[in-house]
């Protein structure tokens, strides 16, 4: 729960900002209208800065979850995004939202990698597809209450939305309270004598074909992934035939966008999670990737009015179920101590690569068309596909180790288990 929880507000935290971005920072510059090309280029500078405080805080909390404890370092990153998310309402300035906004970044990337590392370990092997699924439904279920606020907020000031952002604080002092740190985890550190590794060992033999596979499959996933979830809703209110369309129109469009593109995401989550338990989870990524490819780059090959997108874009986020796939699968490719750090450093540094191409799709979209950019991006998940097949499948995450009633119950221990990982 305390998990499930995280990644909900993680979801409704990290899109707030989607939803009124060409809005809150046109009133922060003084622009004309959102539509005036120093939005696009503004929001997307403080987008590219969430995305780097997003790996960051990956690695950051990831280390506090490896020395510290998985319950107490998810307890700061929940505290630290809720808190920076809350500011953001009151920026009077953009480099103040992009400060607010790299801050709360870095918590909600550090809860990712300490709650993957804390399911991974407390749950059954046999139910890692199905877990993925249940949690990355937390996200969605986050964006949509977003994009619930924000539609009835739509006459409001935007800054106000952030204030909801707010909210996930109040669960610090439960998650602190109800739950422990997993027995793997303490077990592991009293046999390494409270000394977890150091960083650098994820970059030892044994251990580092597995960083660096992972790291180009979610820098190059994720960056597609964000690229359009941040630019798809304002190629739509760029489109000529809503040039008559009021500021708070507009939002509400980019609000029903969202819910719809989210909304099927929730079945796509369980259908990643069958394809893993069918085929194991590497080659359901490899699949949810192709997908992912086929459905962007249907919806952009040829100009769409805003109705003919809305029927389009919402495969795109049913194959976003891969996400929740990396959530189980990522953290046992690592050794326990080097966990969460692990999981959070090789996924999260994927934001990176998807800040600076925020950056760059940003300054190319101002002099093109933003369907042609989108269009291009869907190639990103063509070498994250094949570079997916290319990592090992986890030694208890057969097809049939997932389906069988006799599959094995405890938590796992990841690559250490099957000796392709070093030994601690």
């Amino acid at each position: 729960m305390a998990a499930w929880l995280g990644w909900f507000f993680d979801g409704l935290d990290m899109h707030l900002y989607l939803l009124v971005a060409p809005f809150f920072v046109a009133e922060l510059i003084q622009a004309a209208s959102p539509a005036d090309p120093a939005v696009t280029r503004t929001s997307g500078w403080i987008q590219a800065a969430f995305l780097a405080g997003w790996a960051l805080g990956g690695g950051l909390f990831g280390r506090l979850g490896d020395v510290l404890g998985r319950a107490r370092a998810l307890s700061l990153t929940i505290l630290t995004y809720a808190m920076f998310t809350g500011l953001s309402c009151l920026a009077q300035t953009w480099w103040e939202l992009l400060i607010f906004r790299f801050v709360a970044a870095l918590g909600i990337g550090g809860e990712w990698a300490v709650g993957a590392s804390l399911l991974a370990e407390t749950w059954p092997k046999n139910w890692r597809p199905w877990i993925a699924a249940v949690l990355q439904t937390a996200v969605n279920v986050g964006v949509v209450l977003a994009s619930a606020t924000s539609f009835a907020l739509a006459k409001f000031p935007p800054r106000y939305l952030f204030l909801v952002g707010v909210l996930p604080a109040f669960i610090v002092w439960w998650i602190r309270r109800a739950v422990p740190e997993p027995q793997e985890w303490q077990a592991a550190r009293r046999a390494a004598h409270r000394r977890p590794p150091p960083v650098a060992d994820l970059f030892a033999p044994g251990v580092r074909r597995i960083t660096l596979l992972t790291i180009v499959v979610c820098a190059a996933s994720l960056t597609a992934w964000w690229a359009f979830m941040f630019w798809s809703p304002q190629q739509i209110t760029h489109l000529p035939e809503l040039a008559g369309w009021t500021a708070s129109e507009k939002r509400r469009l980019v609000s029903v966008y969202l819910f719809l593109l989210i909304g099927v995401s929730i079945p796509g989550n369980f259908f990643a999670g069958w394809l893993a338990a069918l085929m194991g989870f590497r080659r359901a990524i490899a699949v949810m990737l192709l997908g992912f490819f086929g459905s962007q780059f249907g919806a952009y090959i040829v100009a769409r009015d805003h109705v003919s997108l809305l029927l389009w874009t919402p495969w795109v986020g049913f194959f976003s179920g891969v996400f929740g796939l990396f959530t189980m699968y990522l953290p046992p490719l690592f050794p326990t101590l080097l966990r969460t750090t692990g999981a959070g450093f090789s996924y999260n540094i994927g934001r990176l690569a998807a800040a600076a191409g925020t950056v760059i799709f940003g300054l190319s979209a101002s002099i093109d068309d933003f369907r042609v950019a989108l269009l291009f991006d869907s190639f990103l998940f063509v070498p994250a596909m094949l570079v997916a097949l290319l990592l090992p499948e986890l030694p208890d995450s057969s097809p049939a180790s997932l389906t069988s009633p006799d599959a094995p119950t405890e938590s796992g221990t990841g690559g250490e288990a099957a000796g392709w990982l070093p030994r601690r």
